[in-house]
């Protein structure tokens, strides 16, 4: 990881692609050099993640009285079990797909400045080894010995970033064709390559994903996930560099037309696999319908926003959120190692000294706690920001 003190670029990065006119690039983002709309869109995620590191969905969901409606929708802020989908399974998704429509941007910019395939493919590999890098360190501690596991975001968006890159040369429908065949392929590993033990394809601890973990770390998740997830998650990388190209091609509604119509198949035909009984939508194997479901989602947001932020100048309050997502991986690797080990405890100790003496309830206290800390990540971001200071990797 690198760091600059120079304005981040969101086109900055691994890709190169047919040239699109500079003029047109200017017409997609307005006089500024940052398109609001992914910046809020990334922004909001790191925020979510940062709630949940400080804790508060986990206090809202405990505090709450069940069949309230906070802990309704306290437990939308958790994973779905297994079978289902909650909006939290919607997090990783949308990193991911963020990720391929900044790609496209990515390489409008490249191909103006002259940059080769050769440079790019040299840039796409060091980033997405630093990007394995940092999700196997992320995962390395575990109490008092070292582990080597390959579950974390990071690792996953290391792989479909560099499948992203090599076929974002490809025209759009040859692309989504391409997603299409991952997940077929993965269906297929699933569904018809039987070893013992792990021959149920929708079953947890016995499928085929768990084999390959136990090939390739000696060990199974006890939650479910699995590393293979970034085949078929491949797909939202890809269909967020296809949703950027269509940003930058056409004038006014008409850009994002498809990407609503593409969103909306993929919406229904990931809710029918699983109402048919065809194949359940289940996020932390990644299943087919969970890929095409989430990703409608990721699409249908992305045209929302870009609607109401750049198209109808809708930017007032963004700062809150883009000054988080200028720092997205640093902040993400912040939470995850120093929040998550250290922080979360020692932050919760300092506010609970100082307020319990108060009389507040302790479910107060805890809610409080988890507010200053969040607030404290934020201001990390804001601090940087100010500095301009912004890692890349």
């Amino acid at each position: 990881m690198t760091s600059s003190t120079d304005q981040p670029d969101i086109f900055s990065g691994p890709i190169t692609a047919p040239a699109v006119e500079k003029n047109n690039l200017k017409h997609v983002i307005g006089n500024g050099t940052r398109l609001a709309s992914l910046d809020f869109y990334r922004g909001l995620v790191m925020v979510l993640l940062m709630l949940e590191a400080s804790g508060l969905y986990e206090y809202a969901r405990n505090l709450s009285d069940p069949g309230s409606f906070i802990h309704s929708a306290a437990i939308q802020f958790d994973h779905a079990t297994w079978h289902g989908l909650h909006f939290w399974d919607l997090i990783q998704p949308a990193f991911m797909f963020i990720a391929g429509t900044a790609m496209a941007f990515s390489l409008t910019r490249q191909a103006a400045k002259g940059s080769t395939w050769k440079q790019q493919f040299k840039h796409a590999l060091r980033r997405s080894w630093w990007l394995f890098f940092w999700g196997v360190l992320d995962y390395a501690v575990r109490g008092n010995h070292l582990s080597f596991e390959l579950w974390d975001v990071l690792t996953q968006l290391s792989f479909t970033m560099l499948v992203a890159f090599l076929i974002f040369r490809w025209k759009p429908g040859y692309q989504i064709l391409f997603s299409f065949g991952l997940l077929i392929l993965n269906e297929c590993l699933y569904r018809f390559i039987k070893v013992p033990g792990f021959d149920q394809p929708f079953t947890d601890q016995h499928n085929f994903g768990n084999y390959v973990d136990v090939i390739l770390m000696n060990k199974i998740n006890t939650g479910g996930w699995v590393a293979i997830n970034c085949i078929p998650t491949a797909a939202h990388t890809i269909w967020g560099a296809v949703a950027g190209k269509w940003l930058l091609t056409g004038t006014g509604n008409k850009k994002i037309k498809p990407i609503i119509i593409f969103g909306i198949i993929t919406l229904i035909t990931g809710y029918a696999l699983d109402i048919s009984g065809i194949t359940p939508i289940i996020k932390r194997i990644a299943t087919s319908s969970f890929t095409l479901a989430s990703g409608g989602w990721c699409l249908l947001a992305l045209a929302f926003l870009y609607y109401w932020i750049d198209l109808l100048d809708h930017k007032k309050f963004l700062r809150f959120f883009t000054i988080v997502g200028m720092n997205s991986i640093f902040i993400y690797l912040f939470f995850e190692i120093v929040v998550h080990r250290w922080l979360f405890d020692y932050s919760n100790t300092i506010v609970n000294g100082i307020i319990s003496p108060t009389g507040l309830s302790e479910a107060a206290i805890m809610i409080i706690s988890s507010l200053v800390l969040f607030m404290l990540q934020w201001y990390l971001c804001y601090w940087l920001y100010k500095k301009k200071i912004f890692f890349k990797v």
